[in-house]
Parts: structure tokens; sequence; C-alpha cells
């Protein structure tokens, strides 16, 4: 953009220091398609009428689970209490619950949860069960004891987004954590079978590859030692990243890796726990009022799976919940029955491969585009997730960063800073000021690296076809900003392109540490 309109801006703002209040969305860095109240990202998908039902539109909740509800108690803390019983007998429930209760110190009753296992949940007998078998049953059976423990309770949660989560082996630790190794070596030792062996037949999580990832388990285990009350936020990638190979003359070969083929013991799934996800479409901007629909484009959903991550020397259990990207609608039968057998499948394999592995190869267009999907299906579903839990409390909006505080682990996540703006202001009906303070309460950002695949820049013209709605306030966070630096450094336009937000060029970039460092209350960045 040439320095003339950028020197037009700062006098504006000079001029009329309360012009930044307005309710229009700004013009900053912001091409006229997107100025247009009526806006089409240019998808096949996009629709041409608005879509009056979405305006207000509450987000989807799911069935409630025995656990019960969050509600604040007089001292101002949030416990979790059943309040009314939600179905059937309460005593038969708590009977049946009971009967589950072992010894913890004795080997026998710990064989018998492994033999039950073998037994009811892979469907085998003493005849026919290997090392794999007695390793499956084992992971449940000390599964069973994590999931009596409970994340402690508190008047704030820690939210820990990372793309990356580098847990290992799970079994090892699990029972280390626990104080039961020596049990369960014992009972596995009267059943047949080596805990050493056993240890050796989990395959390790296919969730990370790097220092980002190992930092993040570190940290969750330290929370959940150390009784904090913190969960973690991730992707369930089919195939991780890569299973590395070598070619007999010493090259490298790439080849999937099959992590989840065998079943998972140590994941959860929350099928209860879905979340729709939007990408495309267009945007309406309502009259009078910083509102606006987000209609069209294509839908899918995110589905919860949940990783328990216990504490060491302590009943208390962090959670890591990963999402998997499913599918509005999987199978088309009308193309099926007409011989479009290909096509019958395709919407499910396009929303599928979001989910597929770790790191998209990003040097192509259509790599670029699925790593965004990717981030934005991730921090969407995270969000929707955390604000359920919050309104639960049946407070106001304003008190959120009172209860919940969202670690950014480098700027991966950082598209979560538009969606918690757009969800206040689009669903929640707050005006921009409210939840542009609300939002900067919020987060807090870290990055470890100045190398460029952690300092993500996004190109504009990717992120209007895909969020569309998400450029806009990214254009009105960065007008509010650059007003900010124009009134402390009057007339310096070479610091102004510095700090500016979006990235001035051909093509134009959005620079997502300068959003996720303008958008939070706390950054550690290394330099």
């Amino acid at each position: 953009m040439a320095s003339a309109t950028l020197e037009t801006q700062v006098n504006h703002y000079t001029a009329s220091p309360s012009s930044s209040h307005g309710s229009r969305t700004p013009s900053l860095h912001q091409p006229e398609m997107s100025r247009r109240s009526s806006m089409s990202a240019g998808h096949p998908h996009s629709f041409k009428q608005v879509d009056t039902t979405q305006i207000g539109k509450e987000r989807p909740g799911h069935q409630r689970s025995l656990t019960g509800s969050y509600f604040p108690s007089q001292k101002g803390e949030i416990v979790e209490m059943p309040g009314e019983w939600p179905i059937g007998d309460e005593l038969t429930w708590r009977e049946g619950k009971k009967a589950m209760e072992i010894d913890k110190e004795n080997p026998q009753d710990v064989a018998n949860t492994i033999v039950r296992h073998v037994n009811t949940s892979l469907g085998r007998q003493v005849y026919n069960v290997d090392e794999v078998a007695a390793y499956q049953a084992t992971a449940l059976s000390v599964r069973d004891q994590l999931l009596d423990y409970h994340t402690a309770k508190s008047p704030k949660r820690i939210y820990y987004l990372s793309i990356e989560w580098l847990i290992g082996r799970s079994l090892d630790n699990a029972v280390l954590n626990l104080g039961m190794r020596n049990v369960y070596e014992e009972a596995n030792r009267r059943l047949g079978f080596n805990f050493e062996d056993l240890l050796n037949e989990e395959r390790d999580a296919g969730l990370g590859n790097g220092g980002l990832g190992r930092l993040a388990a570190c940290y969750i285990d330290s929370m959940a030692t150390l009784n904090l009350p913190g969960w973690g936020y991730g992707l369930r990638y089919n195939y991780g990243i890569f299973k590395q190979l070598i070619s007999n003359s010493g090259e490298q070969l790439e080849a999937p890796d099959p992590w989840l083929d065998r079943e998972n013991p140590w994941e959860i799934a929350r099928l209860d726990v879905t979340y729709p996800i939007r990408f495309y479409g267009r945007v309406d901007s309502i009259p009078n009022s910083d509102r606006a629909v987000w209609s069209g484009g294509m839908e899918c959903l995110a589905e919860a799976y949940d990783t328990p991550i216990p504490g060491y020397g302590t009943k208390n259990c962090a959670n890591i919940r990963l999402w998997s990207a499913k599918p509005v609608q999987g199978f088309d039968l009308n193309s099926f029955n007409a011989g479009n057998y290909e096509a019958s499948v395709a919407a499910s394999s396009e929303v599928e491969n979001i989910t597929r592995v770790l790191y998209p190869n990003d040097n192509m267009y259509a790599g670029k585009k699925l790593r965004m999907m990717q981030q934005y299906l991730w921090v969407s579903a995270s969000l929707q997730d955390i604000l359920r839990r919050f309104s639960k409390l049946d407070l106001s909006w304003t008190e959120l960063p009172d209860y919940v505080c969202i670690q950014m682990n480098d700027t991966h996540p950082t598209l979560a800073i538009p969606e918690l703006m757009r969800i206040l202001i689009d669903e929640e009906k707050l005006d921009y000021n409210t939840a542009w303070k609300i939002t900067q309460k919020v987060f807090a950002y870290t990055n470890h690296t100045v190398l460029p695949e952690a300092l993500e820049r996004w190109q504009l013209d990717l992120i209007e076809e895909l969020l569309p709605r998400h450029l806009q306030i990214i254009y009105r966070i960065n007008f509010e900003f650059l007003g900010l630096v124009a009134k402390r450094w009057p007339g310096d336009m070479d610091r102004i392109r510095r700090m500016s937000i979006i990235e001035e060029g051909s093509p134009k970039y959005v620079r997502m540490a300068y959003l996720a460092i303008v958008s939070s209350f706390k950054r550690l960045c290394r330099v």
C-alpha cells in the first residue's frame, strides 16, 4: 500500500482521537471487496441470501454426562456436583460403581481387571492371548484407575493450545505416576507375561515430533503433578508426521505412521462432544452494529477424543482433548446409487484430510490451505468447548478472564484470537471494544524460536478465501493498533510499516506472531 494511504490514516488519528471507537469496519489495509456489506469468498458453496437463522444462534451443546455440571460455590470456587441424578436409580448406579473398585495394592485384584478386559473389551480367551492383547488389556486396566481421578477444580483453568503433543508411551509413565508399577509387574507375571515385554508393544503416539511437543507434554504432566487445573488441546492425527525408513543406498524414505491401526487404549472417544466448523462462505454485516453473519461455505464437525494424563504421586489427572475432523454427511447414497462411487465419498475424504497428518506439506497452495484448515478446526473447536464450559456458570462474559487463561504455544493457534472475537461479537452480541478487552485478558503467548516455520505468515488471500469474517476482524485489530502506534510516534511511517500486523507487498501477508503479541496479556518471546 502506498505511503500516502498510510499517512492519510495517521492524520485521521491525530485529528480525531475518538475515531477508533466507531462500529464501522475500518479500511486500513483492507481491499474494497472486504469492506462491502456483503462479501463472497468466491467459493462454489457461497450463498446469495442472508441466513437469518444464524443471527444470535446458540452453539449446540452435548448430552450431560454422569459427572454432572459445574456450579459456583459460596466461596467463589468451582466445584463439580451432580445436582439432580440424571437417569435411573442413583443407588443402583453407585453400587455398580462400587463393585468396580479394587484393592490397588493387591496383585490378584489387578490381575482380575486385566482378565476382565481380555474377555470383555478385547473379546478373547486365554487360548489366544498374545503380548499385544496383554498390553491392551493392561493399558485398559490402568486407564480404569485414571478415570477415578479428577482434574483439580479452581476458579481459573489453564488451557494449553499446542499443535504438537510428544507424550511418548503412556503405560510406563502411568503405572509409575500411580505408584502401581510393582503391582502390575506381579499381576502380569501371574498371568504369564513379562511386563517389560508389554511396554515394547506400545506405539509412540503420533502427535508430535520435536521440542515443541515435548515441552507441551512436560507442561501438562507438571500441571497434573502440581494439582493445577490444566487442560491441553490438540489434533488427533491419523498418521502422525511420517515413519522414517532408510533405503539400501542410505537415503531417507518417508512412509505413513499408522499408529492408530491398533486401537489406542488410552483415548476415550467423546462422541457426545462435537462442534460445527465452517470454512469459505460469505459475510453480511448487520447495520449499526459491530456484528456480522458468516454463512454458507463448507461445514464439518470436530469430534473429541480425551487422553488422561496422571500426575505423579497425586490423585489428580489432567486431560488432553484432541480433535478429529468428521464430515457432516459422510456418505452420499444418491451418488453411489447413480454409479458415482468416487463422488459418494469425496466430501468425506476432503474433510478427513484435515487431521490425517501433522504438518502437511505446504510447498504448494493446496498444502497451505490444508494447514490453515487444520489450525482453524483445532482452535475453533477448542474455544467452543472452553466457552461452553464457562457458559454453564451463568456469569457475565466480562468475567471470562477470571475463569479462563489460554496459553498459545507458538504461532500455530493464533487464529484463536479472531475466533474468540467473532464468537463474542457475532454470537454473544458484545460490542467490539468489550470483546477486545476480554480477549486481551484471556490469551498468553510464547514463542520458542525465531525460525521462519515458528513465526508463521499467512497469505492474506488465503485467509480471505477460507475465513472471510476472521480477516475482517484482523483488519480491525490492526487498524486500532496502528492508531496507537501513530499517536505514540507521530509521523514515523517506517515504524508503522514495521509494526503492522499486515505485511505489505505482493502478495500481502498476516504476521501471526505480531497478532499474538498485540492480543495477549503476557508474551514470552525468544529473540
